[in-house]
């Protein structure tokens, strides 16, 4: 039985600078792209085979319509999408020759997401995967987020929370941010970090001592992407390992992080009980493997949706999905 997996959070549009450097006052040409981290890891659980419904909100205008077409066209259920007469959500992307980015946001449709009772229904025995990157900043977004996770609680889901964190959106709010994510934390079955995030939320530089910092807090399994050194993994038994990535020329590593998440949901999904992985060390490390190879080919060209690998670059053909 495969699992659903219920992604929250914002769909906008990435206007992205390639190949302009990291300053976008001086970048003249742009790309629209489809983006926004929960809307990402859905695409990336559909294309490897897995279901996955997407909640979230986007205008009434052409970038909306547009934002929705890519996800249906990627298979991801798009009933419990949303519009709003507000214009839809737009980050404006600079990227670097080496493949790092940088975002300025223009806040809209996103924030306007309401909660919607009837959707809990849907919820037992599955998986709610929270992506935080506007969802905390206010509005009916947040207050949604924050029901559809109680919500989750009742109705013994598995949780997944990444906080996307966003220097742009939380300028000088740093220490906000880290209070409204103890609560995810505290209560996630998994946590997916970058180093920044690890070292922010925990207040420790050492990656040993943040994840313990984090168990303490509650976090079950903890991963940290570390870019070309592949990703940590700590567990609430204190079993830690860093499972190296394959090598590849990155060109652009925007959806990196959501296609390794994308990846572990969808096979944690595959499991008569999804809950099992939090003791499978070993189950789960291969599934790491696997995901770390999904997050290194989404590099490799433009565009995180357009990127995201599909099941035959990931599986050996002979190879059960677990």
């Amino acid at each position: 039985m495969t699992r659903q997996v219920y992604c929250v959070g914002e769909l906008l549009i990435d206007f992205v600078a390639e190949k302009q450097g990291s300053d976008l006052s001086v970048a003249n040409l742009f790309n629209k792209k489809a983006g926004g981290a929960p809307a990402n890891v859905a695409c990336a659980i559909a294309k490897l085979g897995g279901s996955s419904r997407f909640i979230g909100c986007v205008g009434n205008d052409p970038f909306g319509t547009f934002l929705l077409n890519v996800l249906k066209e990627n298979k991801v259920d798009i009933s419990l999408a949303q519009r709003s007469k507000t214009f839809t959500t737009i980050a404006f992307v600079s990227l670097a020759e080496d493949g790092e980015r940088d975002f300025v946001f223009s806040r809209g449709a996103d924030k306007k997401l309401v909660y919607d009772s009837d959707v809990k229904s849907g919820f037992e025995g599955n998986i709610l995967h929270l992506g935080a990157a506007t969802a905390m900043l206010g509005g009916d977004l947040e207050k949604a987020y924050g029901r559809y996770f109680f919500d989750a609680l009742t109705k013994n889901m598995f949780i997944s929370f990444d906080p996307n964190f966003r220097g742009d959106l939380w300028k000088d709010e740093e220490q906000a941010f880290i209070k409204k994510c103890m609560t995810f934390i505290e209560k996630a079955d998994l946590c997916k970090f970058s180093l920044e995030e690890a070292q922010l939320l925990s207040g420790k530089k050492d990656l040993n001592e943040a994840c313990d910092v984090l168990h303490e807090i509650g976090a079950k399994i903890i991963t940290i992407t570390l870019g070309s050194e592949g990703t940590l993994v700590s567990t609430s038994s204190n079993v830690k390992h860093t499972i190296p990535s394959i090598k590849v020329n990155p060109v652009d590593t925007t959806g990196a992080g959501d296609a390794f998440i994308g990846c572990l949901l969808q096979q944690i999904s595959t499991l008569n009980d999804p809950h099992e992985i939090i003791s499978n060390t070993e189950l789960l490390l291969k599934m790491v493997e696997r995901a770390n190879k999904a997050g290194a080919i989404t590099t490799t060209n433009y565009g995180a949706i357009p990127s995201l690998p599909t099941r035959d670059l990931i599986f050996d053909s002979s190879e059960p999905q677990v």
